[in-house]
């Protein structure tokens, strides 16, 4: 039986940073423009959390059951493919994991769309179906989209697009257009992630049938795409900056020099195994912006 240990491996806790950093941005634009509620933020923090984490079991389930996770692979071995969880348990965790995530989901859409339309509530409670749908057939079932290349993509929209311009209106009751280039840097730079675990498990993924975007591309153009998502994240986050007139937030560059190390390490990487300790450099990167810029709106908050 999984003792406590193992279930906390499972969640993978280093990509949960991650996934906060949208609803942190999100979040705090709006609080930049004099909008707040501590109640949607708690809620919004702790459904992205839960979707995240059934994504995560959902991945080592659907990966062990296809074969991807096999003696072969470079990453770190996962609870189903080491034996430390059953595949039973895991199944349950993910059914448990998915009605947690559609509870939190709907008290936060409870909670944040009392003024808005009903169409719009209606799309709300769409996006949380497609959230649930999207984190579960990653790697699960017969069309799993992250075996046809389309993961990178998911990632941009859920991370992204959803993350940043999903919350935002449920303190403010409006959406903003604003919001396109700080949806657009969180996007990026999750994909990023995705794209290094994608670039150190390449020779596997492809032997299994796993066409990830990396084994379409080949080494060298996955390199040129990883380059192209980060050096756009930054261009998009400065242009965000400058049109919402936040200069505090410029410190919130400051990570950048922790991704132009990155950059020079990925560009003469030879070992794909090597990449995995860039999966956190990238995540924890793209926190520490997020971060910053929360606090730069909260400094600018309490000097106004």
């Amino acid at each position: 039986m999984a003792n406590s240990s193992d279930w906390i491996s499972a969640f993978r806790l280093r990509t949960l940073p991650l996934s906060i950093s949208g609803i942190l941005v999100g979040s705090f634009v709006a609080v930049f423009q004099g909008y707040w509620n501590p109640v949607i933020f708690s809620l919004a923090l702790t459904t992205t959390l839960l979707f995240q984490i059934l994504s995560n079991l959902a991945n080592d389930l659907g990966d062990s059951l296809k074969g991807a996770d096999n003696s072969e692979r470079v990453g770190p071995m996962r609870a189903v493919q080491s034996g430390s969880i059953s595949k039973s348990a895991m199944k349950n965790a993910v059914i448990l994991t998915s009605l947690l995530s559609f509870i939190s989901a709907g008290l936060l859409i409870y909670f944040g769309t009392k003024n808005l339309s009903p169409a719009s509530i209606s799309i709300y409670i769409g996006l949380a179906l497609a959230s649930v749908f999207a984190a579960i057939t990653y790697t699960i079932g017969k069309k799993a989209y992250g075996y046809n290349g389309l993961g990178d993509l998911f990632v941009f929209v859920f991370f992204g697009l959803v993350s940043v311009m999903g919350v935002y209106p449920l303190f403010s009751d409006r959406l903003s257009w604003i919001l396109i280039f700080p949806a657009v840097t969180i996007g990026f730079l999750s994909t990023s992630v995705l794209n290094l675990n994608n670039m150190r498990d390449r020779e596997n993924d492809e032997k299994v049938g796993k066409r990830t975007l990396v084994v379409k591309l080949g080494a060298s153009n996955a390199k040129k795409y990883h380059f192209f998502l980060i050096i756009g994240a930054f261009i998009s986050w400065v242009i965000f900056l400058i049109l919402t007139k936040n200069w505090l937030g410029f410190i919130s560059l400051l990570p950048g020099i922790l991704f132009i190390k990155h950059l020079v390490f990925v560009s003469k990487n030879t070992v794909p195994k090597e990449l995995d300790s860039q999966l956190k450099t990238v995540a924890l990167g793209t926190f520490f912006i997020s971060v910053l810029y929360v606090i730069s709106v909260s400094i600018n908050q309490w000097i106004l």
